[in-house]
């Protein structure tokens, strides 16, 4: 899966990964290979990301918007840190 987390200021990361979990509104939530698509809001928390080597990668984040479709993730993120 292809992933790129954005901010109104820059792109914070674009790269392939295994799966992603997110702070859904609602609760958090992890999105994997073929997920149906999906458009949810975010709060503020961790998402944490597996690359392609099993590395995890984690940001924070102070809400936004996530787009799951086709294997392609956009996270719109309100900010990052």
């Amino acid at each position: 899966m292809k992933i790129e987390i954005i901010t109104p200021d820059k792109k914070i990361f674009e790269g392939e990964i295994k799966s992603v979990r997110v702070p859904g509104k609602k609760g958090s939530f992890q999105v994997l290979k073929d997920h149906a698509p999906i458009i949810s809001t975010l709060e503020k928390g961790s998402v944490w990301m597996v690359d392609q080597e099993n590395n995890e990668i984690k940001y924070e984040i102070s809400g936004g918007v996530i787009e799951v479709k086709a294997n392609r993730i956009i996270l719109l993120a309100d900010s990052v840190s």
